[in-house]
């Protein structure tokens, strides 16, 4: 899995006009799946996720946990996230997960970061969607599973 997280003051997603999700501070997670993927990555993805500590401290150090903050998730899936510029100009997204699979792993991975106690709102897989952010530091990481 690949996930690019972004630290917001806050963050929207749209989809025909309509807002589907909203946060205050938090977290924007772009997720996406390839065929190879496993709760296990999913495991380890919440417990990193839930637990990083990019927020400040009254010193200013980045030392404290989305939870500690009181933050959300806003999670919006992106299969974009595996595309190839290797050969011409034009992306190749073959290594993107069967859409069944990567559907019920965004699925899994959301309920299962729900479960940790940080709400957490989606997009809808598979939409058009508008996402709309305040990047904040900026901080901004990148997660990927194939890396463990």
């Amino acid at each position: 899995m690949r996930i690019l997280l972004q630290r917001v003051t806050q963050a929207s997603v749209t989809i025909d006009g309509q807002v589907q999700g909203q946060i205050g501070p938090g977290f924007c997670l772009l997720v996406g799946a390839e065929d190879s993927d496993t709760s296990e990555q999913v495991d380890y993805l919440v417990r990193k996720i839930s637990r990083l500590r990019v927020f400040s401290d009254a010193a200013g150090k980045m030392n404290l946990s989305i939870a500690d903050v009181q933050g959300s998730v806003l999670s919006v899936s992106q299969f974009t996230l595996y595309a190839n510029t290797k050969k011409g100009n034009r992306p190749s997204f073959v290594g993107a997960g069967d859409p069944d699979h990567a559907h019920q792993l965004y699925d899994e991975f959301n309920t299962k970061l729900a479960a940790t106690g940080i709400p957490v709102e989606t997009g809808v897989f598979g939409a058009d969607m508008q996402v709309a952010l305040t990047n904040d530091g900026p901080v901004t990481i990148w997660f990927d599973t194939d890396q463990l």
